[in-house]
């Protein structure tokens, strides 16, 4: 696991103070940032989607749609929604580069994001934002400290944040963990180190840094 413990070397820990959540966060201007950008998003998007959907049904037969519980704003679970790139009989958890549950088509659409189009809907829920932590299993996040985790709760899970650019290639540093340790490492050294990169984005936030953290997500993927 050297290049993984390398690449922490590099991401030194944020620590988690009891500071205030920005009042953007919660602010009526992010939501309504969040449904102007994403309703003509989707309107624009829709062909495209339909495109992949039929793709995902022609590849691999089974859903077009993966679902599952996430932890949400206020501990609050919701179903987040993206195209499914596994295999049917795929069960939850970590995944790492090159794994085999990874369909033809899903590594595809994993690599250019586009499986995560449908969080588009549920950012027009109102159960994510555009820029947010990521959603992570329940169970994933009942592990961290209590600080942590009821500050996330204080928090709009988003489709993009400054901890998903800072780990935008996760699933190639996690392929040098072990399968046994997988659910452990990222549990008790990746997800924390997210979670503070997170809180530290989220007690600063603005519309300005909301701005700029899609600018480089759109940069990065292309």
């Amino acid at each position: 696991m050297n290049r993984l413990h390398a690449t922490f070397e590099l991401e030194p820990r944020i620590p988690v103070a009891a500071g205030a959540i920005s009042h953007w966060c919660s602010a009526p201007g992010k939501r309504a940032f969040d449904l102007l950008c994403t309703i003509p998003a989707l309107v624009a998007l829709a062909p495209v989607m339909l495109l992949i959907g039929a793709g995902v049904k022609l590849a691999s037969g089974g859903p077009i749609l993966f679902r599952q519980k996430r932890f949400g704003r206020n501990e609050r679970e919701f179903e987040c929604i993206k195209f499914r790139t596994m295999t049917r009989s795929a069960g939850a958890g970590v995944t790492q580069a090159g794994d085999a549950r990874v369909t033809r088509i899903g590594r595809i659409l994993r690599k250019w994001k586009l499986d995560e189009l449908p969080q588009l809907i549920n950012v027009v829920r109102g159960d994510m934002s555009l820029v947010g932590p990521r959603p992570d299993l329940p169970e994933f996040i009942a592990e961290l400290d209590s600080s942590r985790r009821e500050r996330l709760a204080l928090l709009t899970p988003g489709i993009t944040g400054w901890a998903t650019l800072k780990f935008r290639h996760e699933e190639e540093l996690l392929a040098d963990v072990p399968p046994k340790e997988l659910r452990s490492f990222y549990v008790h050294q990746v997800l924390p180190r997210k979670s503070d990169l997170d809180l530290d984005y989220a007690s600063r936030a603005s519309f300005w840094g909301d701005l700029r953290i899609l600018l480089c997500t759109v940069a990065a993927i292309f």
